[in-house]
């Protein structure tokens, strides 16, 4: 039985609501309804009544309810007594690129919060480059960016993939339209910051199939080009992952275009020995895998059992 599960069903119980209890949780609604899922399942019988506006209990969630609170309770006093009372508070210094911070690293920070309590951490969001320049300077414990790290003395950890896909505004018209590359260079291009791998991969695609030279405007904010794309400016490859919420909103739309783009790989780099920052990059490549799961292959993929290359080199995603 898994205790988070259980909290997820307590939350749920209290707010009655989806989306808050997910806010609440630092996690997905689909993450939620999953874990309620599960637990119906385990259980054989309903917990919830969805049909109205708000979830409501079922007689059965009514009773399951009582022994919920207990175990969470007794979860939270057992960590509180088996924790470490002589461990001084540390702090974590964590690079992160744009990508993971639109995307998963809410609930990886909670979830760092919740198994260790006394830690802090520092957040950088910066390129991957960067990055790494930082990690092996040791001025970064743990970085998690978009590219193997092959120096002496560092360890990496798949985190998941990312797929690629080409997005633009509603206003230029293109929804419904199956495109080439060639079409596509008609309009102002949007990329991430130059010699990354994704900026490297357009100018190599667009140097084969398209007819005159093109003009990349390269950008090392996500949110930059998030914003300009959504503004009409032109058109990105971005991964889903990171657009969701301009992609219910409409501001964005995905567009079917005939050439396949390499998917992002998202990696843990931390050095070889430091035992915290590998125990950390473990809980992003589980938060990582989850978000996977729950938000299916079109929006993230797992890591595979075995470390592999990228399609591409440095990124910055």
């Amino acid at each position: 039985m898994n205790l988070r599960f259980l909290e997820t069903f307590v939350w749920l119980a209290k707010l009655r609501n989806f989306r808050l209890t997910a806010e609440r949780l630092h996690t997905t609604q689909a993450g939620v309804s999953s874990r309620i899922a599960s637990l119906e399942q385990s259980f054989g019988v309903r917990l919830f009544d969805r049909s109205a506006r708000e979830v409501t209990l079922t007689a059965a969630g009514q009773k399951a309810l009582a022994y919920a609170e207990r175990i969470v309770m007794l979860g939270q006093e057992m960590k509180r007594e088996l924790s470490d009372p002589d461990m001084p508070p540390g702090v974590l210094k964590i690079g992160v690129v744009e990508s993971i911070v639109h995307s998963w690293f809410p609930d990886l920070a909670a979830r760092i919060h919740r198994e260790y309590p006394q830690l802090e951490i520092e957040v950088t969001s910066e390129t991957t480059i960067n990055l790494c320049k930082q990690l092996e300077a040791g001025t970064l414990d743990l970085v998690l960016q978009t590219d193997i790290q092959h120096g002496t003395g560092v360890e990496n950890l798949p985190l998941a993939e990312f797929p690629m896909r080409w997005v633009a505004s509603p206003k230029l018209n293109l929804e419904g339209e199956t495109l080439d590359v060639a079409d596509l260079a008609a309009y102002p291009l949007v990329s991430f910051s130059r010699n990354s791998g994704p900026h490297k991969t357009l100018e190599r695609m667009f140097s084969v199939a398209a007819e005159r030279p093109v003009r990349v405007n390269c950008m090392t904010s996500v949110a930059a080009i998030i914003r300009l794309v959504a503004d009409g400016f032109g058109v990105a490859m971005l991964p889903p992952a990171i657009i969701q919420r301009e992609l219910g909103e409409h501001s964005l739309h995905l567009l079917r275009v005939n050439a396949n783009f390499p998917n992002l790989p998202l990696v843990g780099s931390f050095r070889t020995g430091a035992l915290l920052a590998e125990n950390v990059a473990r809980l992003a490549q589980r938060t990582a895998s989850e978000f996977a799961l729950n938000m299916g292959p079109d929006i993230a993929i797992p890591p595979a059992a075995v470390m592999t290359a990228p399609a591409w080199g440095a990124n910055d995603a």
